[in-house]
Order: C-alpha cells, then sequence, then structure tokens
C-alpha cells in the first residue's frame, strides 16, 4: 500500500505515511497444531496452571475474547465438576453459543479452580486488580502475544482472534463443513463464516470437486 501524502505536506516536505504502513493488515492467522502442542508444554513445564486453563479453553470454545475473559465458573462447571458442554450469550450478537470442553481442557479447568478454591461461583479467570472482577481484554491480548512469542513465532502475525480460529479452520480444512463452522463460532450469517476463513474461489472448488454425481 503506498503512502498516503496531503498537498499540504507535500509543500511542506514533510510527507504524512499512511498509519498502516508496514503493518500486518487482514485476520490474524490461526495457529498450527505443532505450534499449540509447543505453547501448551512449555505452558504446562513452567506450571502455569491459569494459562493453561485459559490456553485450553481459548482452543475449545472458539469464544471472541470479549466473551472468554468474563466466562464464569457457573458457565463451565455444574457442581464441583468441569462441564463436558457449555452454552454461552455471546456479548456481540446477544445469541447463545455452544461448544465442548475436551479431556485435557476439563483437566486444566479444574486444576486451576481447584488450586484457586473458587468452584461454585466468580469469575474463572479473576482480575489480580481490585478494580476489575476478571481481567481484560487487553490483558488476555497480551497474554496470548506471550504465548505466540514463546513458540518462537513472530507475535505480530497473531491475536485473539487465532486462539478463536484454530478449531474452526482444522475443522473446515477436514469437512469443509461450513454450517458446522458457522454453528460452532456462532455467527449469524454464512457470508460471515466465510469471511472469517478466508474462503477464496480455490476452495469453493476444491469442495465441489469432491462431490462426484
Amino acid at each position: 500500500m503506498e503512502a498516503i501524502m496531503t498537498t499540504s505536506s507535500i509543500e511542506l516536505g514533510h510527507p504524512h505515511l499512511a498509519w498502516n504502513k508496514g503493518r500486518l493488515l487482514g485476520q490474524k492467522r490461526p495457529l498450527r497444531p505443532k505450534d499449540v502442542w509447543a505453547i501448551r508444554i512449555r505452558i504446562q513445564l513452567e506450571g502455569r496452571k491459569r494459562d493453561l486453563a485459559m490456553f485450553n479453553l481459548a482452543i475449545d470454545s472458539k469464544l471472541r475474547g470479549c466473551d472468554l475473559v468474563q466466562l464464569q465458573t457457573t458457565d463451565v462447571c455444574l457442581g464441583d465438576r468441569v462441564r463436558d458442554r457449555a452454552v454461552v450469550i455471546q456479548k456481540k450478537t446477544k445469541r447463545p453459543v455452544q461448544f465442548e470442553l475436551t479431556d485435557q481442557t476439563r483437566s486444566s479447568v479444574q486444576d486451576w479452580l481447584d488450586h484457586r478454591c473458587k468452584i461454585g461461583s466468580g469469575y474463572v479467570f479473576h482480575s489480580r486488580l481490585s478494580k476489575r472482577p476478571h481481567i481484560s481484554t487487553r490483558q488476555y491480548a497480551r497474554i496470548v502475544k506471550k504465548w505466540v512469542a514463546s513458540a518462537g513465532l513472530d507475535s505480530s502475525a497473531y491475536g485473539t482472534h487465532s486462539m478463536r480460529r484454530i478449531k474452526a479452520a482444522l475443522i473446515y480444512k477436514k469437512t469443509g463443513n461450513l454450517r458446522a463452522v458457522q454453528l460452532l463460532l456462532g455467527h449469524t450469517k454464512l457470508e460471515s463464516t466465510v469471511r472469517y476463513l478466508g474462503i477464496g474461489v480455490d476452495d469453493a472448488l476444491n469442495i465441489s470437486e469432491q462431490v462426484q454425481l
């Protein structure tokens, strides 16, 4: 993208560069399975219970950052046990979305909540600041950057939506089932899912070629 220059800036000899010059634009890419395991193993070795629970839950839930940080223990637990499946009302769409919790996610969440002695009530990821009941989306974004950097990746190429897209991208790659991905992401329109996954004509043609009549 070329730099944007105003007439006055040219006359003064100080061209005004575009705000996004040199920055990576577009959607943040999802982490690859090998990167997921590299980050997960590092978190486990360092004994960071909260980060492990957050990392696993972010992948399984496929929630936006604003919804993930506001999860309450009652959302993911039934009594003293972590649920197999959960339902959350999305902040953006005000619509419910369901997600599964795999064995390793349930184990890490249970371990984190037991460590906090907070089974039953309160936010899953509470804030250490007295003014906030739970961690902020900005803090979550910083945590994701640290995870990515720990795997030796360029943190500027990834973000919180990378976590949301991991399973969605894999499910689409393996099945080509857009409707399933739409439901899992909680999108109201299929077009939103298409844009979110970055599906192009080549992808559509590849799926079409697999259908024999």
